[in-house]
């Protein structure tokens, strides 16, 4: 089945939330997973079935067998953090549901900024399901003294708790990573290395020519130092589709300009933030929130993005990559 045909068959998403835009974006980023999908999908079907009368085959050593890779060929992606399964837990735990749902929230709160809501990592902090310390904690006596204490040469500050507290946080760490541990698919984020696939020569080339990259951007300019601030799926998807909107009471600090022309001839301007087939609307500079009927107006779009929306529908997947290797050296 052709990859398209897999994504529309396992990623389902409302049709009314999909504009054209978001139709041209799916498809690039289905485009830029497409190699790990398939990878997992040949691996499903390379699987070999136990028929039921049959005793089950003796264990093979690591990297034998059907499907087997070379010790020194990994393959795109593999080998990188993201696809290495959760060290097992050494002394296995049981924790009731009542102290893992208690655990949740106070996590969320005092620890969930930098390793993410659900204990799999987040802006700063790791993925606490892959690490050897949770792996080797027996009821907090590894965990425990980490909350109190921090890690400051880490950026981790200590965390007061009282010790019932605690051992709901312990629960909730615990049973997040039993369930990591019980996942068929290991991949659950990219990592950076995943992304080392581009030629940074030749994405300098279409940076400059047939991408007409330089039209708006400079590497001197808006772009300088960009891969300081930007790294891996953040930089793609930024590079992919940059919308960065959002301001202060609801109002757009950036996007598309809307020019509104009332049937009087008034004109009135401001940015966009909603337009159908029904409606048109936008904030004007003093921060009113002014909709008409569509087709009782006439009205134009200035989209600084457009530029952006139909390059999606332009790059090559080596294009991709290559440009997004380019982007990398800009520090």
């Amino acid at each position: 089945m052709p990859f398209r045909e897999v994504a529309k068959a396992t990623i389902l998403v409302p049709e009314f939330l999909m504009t054209p835009s978001r139709h041209i974006l799916l498809r690039a980023i289905l485009r830029i997973a497409a190699p790990f999908t398939l990878a997992m999908v040949g691996a499903l079907s390379a699987a070999p079935v136990a028929a039921p009368q049959n005793p089950p085959a003796p264990a093979q050593p690591p990297g034998a067998g059907r499907g087997a890779q070379p010790a020194g060929d990994q393959g795109r992606g593999r080998g990188s953090p993201a696809s290495q399964r959760p060290p097992q837990t050494v002394t296995p735990q049981t924790y009731s549901a009542e102290q893992v749902k208690a655990g949740q929230p106070i996590f969320a709160a005092q620890c969930g900024f930098c390793h993410g809501r659900d204990a799999n990592g987040g802006e700063t902090g790791p993925d606490l399901t892959r690490s050897q310390l949770v792996a080797e904690d027996v009821r907090g006596d590894k965990i425990g003294p980490v909350v109190r204490n921090g890690r400051p040469d880490k950026g981790m500050p200590p965390v007061n708790l009282s010790d019932s507290d605690l051992a709901t946080v312990v629960a909730f760490i615990h049973d997040a990573k039993v369930r990591a541990e019980s996942l068929v698919g290991d991949r659950r984020t990219v990592d950076v290395a995943d992304l080392q696939t581009g030629n940074a020569e030749q994405g300098r080339q279409y940076f400059n020519g047939a991408g007409g990259c330089a039209k708006c951007h400079s590497p001197t300019g808006d772009l300088a130092g960009l891969a300081t601030r930007l790294q891996g799926l953040t930089l793609l998807q930024r590079m992919l589709y940059p919308s960065g909107r959002g301001g202060r009471s609801g109002a757009p600090s950036s996007g598309p300009k809307l020019t509104i022309t009332l049937p009087s001839g008034e004109t009135v301007t401001g940015r966009l933030v909603y337009r159908d087939e029904f409606t048109v609307a936008l904030v004007d500079s003093s921060g009113w929130h002014r909709s008409w009927p569509a087709r009782q107006v006439k009205y134009t779009i200035d989209d600084p993005l457009d530029a952006h929306i139909a390059q999606l529908g332009k790059y090559t997947d080596k294009d991709m990559h290559d440009v997004l290797a380019y982007l990398q050296t800009l520090r």
